[in-house]
């Protein structure tokens, strides 16, 4: 949709509640668009330690306030899932750089998603795989496939108290309770 549909939108409910997927190859355009409505762009850190880590848009010291950061989206693989099959050294290498810490399948999945939190972007989503460190058997849509697609399940007792204490502490500390 242009900037007249946008304006209707606008004018019957007031503020805009969308996030402008700006990923992949987006044109100036679909850009201007999102700023001129302040819709509010995504982030995705599992994009953000790629040769051009420090210019990146994905990097958190790179981002605006009005932005979505997420650990990784429904057709990226897992965290983990992205350090032992997707990640190679070098991203490896400037995830270390960038984060202080040595990093293994036991850390990455907290260490992301405190870099999310941490970070000046309005709203932190995460996949609850990650959350739960679970690896690429976990991966909810792989693009342009439709083996296994969209079917994990977070199942009863996934989300258990030590898991909730974690991330309300992690909330309340980087005030984003």
């Amino acid at each position: 949709p242009g900037s007249d549909f946008f304006k209707v939108m606008e004018k019957e409910i007031g503020h805009l509640p969308f996030i402008a997927e700006d990923l992949g190859e987006i044109t100036p355009e679909v850009y201007a668009l999102r700023d001129e409505f302040k819709l509010p762009g995504m982030k995705v850190l599992q994009f953000a330690f790629g040769d051009d880590m420090a210019q990146s848009i994905h990097i958190p010291h790179n981002y605006p306030v009005n932005c979505y950061t997420y650990t990784g989206t429904h057709d990226n693989n897992t965290l983990i899932g992205w350090f032992e099959n997707e990640a190679d050294a070098q991203n490896l290498k400037r995830l270390k750089q960038y984060t202080g810490k040595k990093i293994s399948a036991e850390n990455l999945n907290w260490t992301l998603i405190e870099l999310a939190y941490a970070s000046v972007a309005k709203t932190v989503m995460m996949p609850m795989q990650d959350i739960f460190g679970e690896d690429e058997k976990a991966r909810m849509n792989t693009p342009a496939s439709t083996n296994l697609n969209w079917s994990w399940r977070m199942l009863p007792g996934n989300l258990n108290k030590q898991l909730q204490k974690k991330l309300k502490k992690m909330a309340l500390f980087y005030n984003r309770a």
